[in-house]
């Protein structure tokens, strides 16, 4: 019979084993699992410790008992490899229970370690009032200090999935919340623009946003925990919650000799086999290549991993399955905004040494996530970035409703090759309560076409900054809203004709200089340089995103004083 050992349970080895039983019925199949639990929901902890999820027992997914009487796989939690014994094919387990050890043999092997929350060596961080959110037992110990301690403070360390998902559940149970973050944005897959968005939201709510400041120390005084900050602020908090990342748990394989890369991650092929005959590695411990840029990198996510356990089953059992890559397709929460991106953002792009204009473009435009004639249509932001031939990098979303299914078709798209003319074809369902006639995803492929075609030229808020704080005379901003639009809001210094004059009144402006036409969202602005242009207008430049998206990019005018 043959033996087949798994190392790891949750997203990754619990979804292979059942895969493998699946199509291997005589096979010994074996989960070692060091924790409590074998397969449990860990993207819904924050919202347990919210009550949005109210019982416990529904983040449980498996249980041994169940794995064994669905699938006769044996579980074996509380017990912990402790070494790969690769040349007489064996591990090393050690029973946490009675701290037995012993040999499991092994004909084929799988690591599905995982990752755990990166913890710094910085003063204090040690104290029992900071926690890390990862596991079950995480998230006990979290929901009994808060009713134990009905903490008043809390701050999260750290601004991504995890922090900002806790940030919220900790204010729904009435906690003031700091978030400390210290690159200069939340949520690293979005680009900066994107994540002010966010930067809006969050602050909106009431949480203390603390950007581009490091933890220098945890200082208790009083019963009260201090966090003191590398600009020398200090944060009071009742609680801390740690999430500044995660690293692979790869220490097991690099003592098998089982290669790594430089972060840690397992090296496996497509196969998702490693340096070691008949040793396989899934899920966060393993390195994989990015499907757009090829490029090899680190994506700790549950959809990849499970997609790699039904393959590594597969190819297990004799089919020759390949792991393609993963574009990183990730959605997430934020208090009333959801925010969704899939493949590379500008960030990647520039550290890969490529150059915006040159080989990439990008556009910004703000849709509505359904007819807007019908009730509660709410905008949505999405932003493409695609290169000169139409190939698609990535695209981020940030809106109330309609992220989801927005992001989930252009990660299809994006998977399946097409470019942004094949946008313009898709034939998506309309209603007037879930879309419009022309979907936002349409509106990127026509929008992109017309870049390409040099039939629009946009300007984004940072360069339209940049030209106002340099002072020089040689464009005029043109505002083309109705008279109450520009009494509620303009931009400063700017000319204003209404788009419905403009044919009329176009000889009043310059055509010597750059026309920068702006509106709410930018459909009329792009008519009015649509109007200048066959009028004449040699250099016209749409403002990205409209005044919308120009007044949320300086949000710290309206919340920071």
């Amino acid at each position: 019979m043959k033996n087949i050992v798994i190392i790891g349970g949750v997203a990754g080895g619990a979804t292979l084993a059942a895969r493998l039983r699946r199509k291997e019925e005589n096979a010994n199949i074996i989960i070692f699992e060091r924790g409590d639990y074998i397969s449990f929901a860990n993207c819904g902890l924050p919202y347990y410790i919210g009550d949005v999820i109210n019982q416990r027992a529904n983040l449980l997914l498996e249980t041994p008992e169940a794995m064994k009487k669905k699938f006769n796989i044996n579980v074996k939690i509380k017990n912990e490899v402790i070494e790969i014994d690769k040349n007489n094919k064996q591990v090393k387990v050690k029973n946490l229970i009675t701290n037995e050890e012993y040999y499991q043999k092994y004909d084929k092997l799988i690591i599905s370690t995982g990752s755990s929350p990166i913890k710094p060596p910085i003063e204090g961080i040690d104290n029992e009032k900071i926690f890390t959110l990862w596991n079950i037992n995480d998230t006990d110990k979290i929901k009994s200090f808060i009713t134990n301690n009905k903490p008043k403070k809390a701050s999260v360390i750290g601004g991504g999935f995890i922090g900002l998902e806790m940030a919220e559940n900790l204010k729904r149970q009435g906690i003031d919340v700091s978030i400390i973050e210290m690159q200069d944005q939340v949520m690293a897959p979005l680009d900066i623009e994107m994540a002010n968005l966010l930067h809006e939201e969050i602050i909106s709510k009431g949480i203390n946003l603390i950007l581009k400041d490091g933890v220098k120390a945890f200082k208790e005084e009083k019963e009260q925990l201090n966090i003191l900050l590398q600009s020398g602020k200090k944060v009071e908090s009742d609680m801390v919650l740690l999430s500044i990342g995660v690293n692979p748990n790869s220490l097991l394989a690099k003592n098998a000799g089982i290669s790594l890369n430089k972060k840690g991650g397992i090296i496996v092929n497509e196969h998702m086999e490693t340096s070691e005959k008949d040793i396989y590695a899934i899920g966060d411990v393993i390195e994989v290549a990015n499907f757009i840029s090829k490029e090899k990198t680190m994506i700790p996510l549950a959809g990849p991993a499970n997609k790699q356990a039904r393959i590594l089953a597969d190819y297990i059992t004799g089919d020759n399955k390949k792991y393609e890559g993963t574009m990183g397709t990730s959605i997430a929460q934020i208090f009333d905004l959801n925010a969704a991106s899939t493949g590379l953002n500008e960030k990647q792009l520039k550290q890969a040494g490529k150059e915006k204009n040159k080989d990439y473009l990008t556009i910004i435009i703000n849709q509505k996530s359904h007819a807007g004639y019908y009730p509660n249509a709410n905008f949505i932001t999405l932003k493409m970035i695609f290169d000169k031939k139409g190939k698609i990098f990535g695209v981020q979303i940030v809106g109330k409703e309609g992220v989801d299914k927005r992001i989930d078709v252009m990660a299809t798209a994006m998977k399946l090759n097409a470019t942004i003319y094949d946008l313009q074809n898709l034939e998506l369902a309309y209603a007037p309560p879930f879309s419009s006639a022309k979907d936002p995803v349409n509106m990127l492929g026509y929008v992109a076409e017309n870049v390409l075609n040099n039939m629009v030229d946009f300007i984004e808020y940072d360069e339209l900054d940049e030209m106002i704080k340099e002072g020089k005379d040689d464009f005029i901003i043109l505002d083309v809203t109705e008279d109450f639009e520009r009494a509620m809001y303009k931009i400063d210094p700017s000319y204003h004709i209404p788009l419905g004059q403009l044919r009329q009144r176009c000889f009043e402006l310059n055509k010597n200089k750059t026309i920068i036409p702006y509106c709410k969202i930018g459909v009329r602005s792009y008519n009015a340089a649509r109007i200048l242009k066959e009028n004449g207008f040699k250099n016209v430049q749409v403002l990205s995103g409209g005044t919308d998206f120009y007044k949320s990019m300086h949000y710290k005018n309206n919340y920071i004083k």
